[in-house]
C-alpha cells in the first residue's frame, strides 16, 4: 500500500512540476520573428547552400568522392605531363580543367563533407539559405569555367 501512495505521489509531483513550466511560459509575452522585413541571425558555421570559386579549384574530386548522395558531378580533362592549366590563388598549379562542375542543391543532405574535404577551401557553405523555387533544374547549380590551353610548368619564380 506504501508502494502505491508513493507512486501515486511521484506522478502528481512530476505533473505539477511540468504544469509550473507550462503555466510560467503562458504568461510570457509571445515572440514573433517578422521573417520577411528582418532576416534571422546566420551563425558562422551554418549549412546551407554550397559555393565553389573555381579559379582555386584543383579538381581534386575529394569533394565528389566524399559527398554520400553523389550530388556534386566533375568532368575534367588532364593537361599532358609537364604543363598546367593555371595556378590558385596559392600558388598550386591546377594540373585539370573541369568542363563540368555541377552541384545539384536538391540532393544535397548539407553534411559538410565535402567542404571538409577540399584540400583548397575552394568550396564552402554559404549563409544564404532562401533558394526555394518551383523547378528543380534551378537547385543544380553549374561552377565550370574551363581554362584556355594548357601552358607549361615553370619551376621559377618571377
Amino acid at each position: 500500500m506504501r508502494q502505491y501512495l508513493r507512486n501515486i505521489y511521484g506522478a502528481v509531483w512530476t505533473a505539477a512540476l511540468g504544469m509550473r513550466i507550462t503555466i510560467k511560459e503562458f504568461f510570457q509575452p509571445a515572440v514573433t520573428n517578422e521573417y520577411p522585413e528582418r532576416h534571422p541571425y546566420i551563425p558562422d558555421g551554418a549549412r546551407n547552400r554550397l559555393h565553389n570559386v573555381m579559379e582555386d579549384c584543383v579538381v581534386c574530386l575529394a569533394c565528389a568522392n566524399d559527398c554520400p548522395v553523389d550530388c556534386i558531378y566533375i568532368d575534367y580533362e588532364e593537361a599532358p605531363k609537364g604543363m598546367i592549366y593555371a595556378k590558385t590563388s596559392g600558388d598550386v598549379p591546377i594540373r585539370r580543367n573541369a568542363s563540368r562542375f555541377d552541384i545539384d542543391m536538391s540532393l544535397c543532405c548539407f553534411c559538410g563533407l565535402c567542404v571538409e574535404a577540399c584540400p583548397t577551401e575552394c568550396l564552402t557553405m554559404t549563409k544564404d539559405f532562401e533558394y526555394s523555387t518551383y523547378d528543380r533544374v534551378e537547385l543544380i547549380h553549374q561552377f565550370a569555367k574551363p581554362f584556355g590551353d594548357p601552358v607549361p610548368l615553370t619551376k621559377g619564380k618571377k
